[in-house]
């Protein structure tokens, strides 16, 4: 029944051109283009910021808990 209903819809709008009048726009194409490169680089140097917040301290030993289910074991992978 669904496919029926979509088949006829789709054959309804065919015979009508298939022409339909654009929206318009309240810029040009290209300024759109460049409004989001823009947004994006300035979203990359955001995350670029924060490439050296690792750095900031040495790495501290995590302390053996014996409540926690599955420690984390950092120390090496050839175990």
């Amino acid at each position: 029944m669904q496919f029926q209903q979509i088949a006829v819809s789709i054959a309804a709008q065919g015979g009508e051109g298939g022409h339909e009048e654009l929206a318009p726009l309240w810029a040009e194409p290209w300024v759109f283009g460049i409004v989001m490169f823009a947004i994006l680089c300035v979203l990359m140097f955001v995350t670029v910021s924060y490439t050296n917040l690792g750095n900031r301290h040495e790495p501290v030993d995590e302390h053996s808990d014996p409540h926690r289910q599955h420690p984390a074991k950092h120390s090496g992978f050839g175990h």
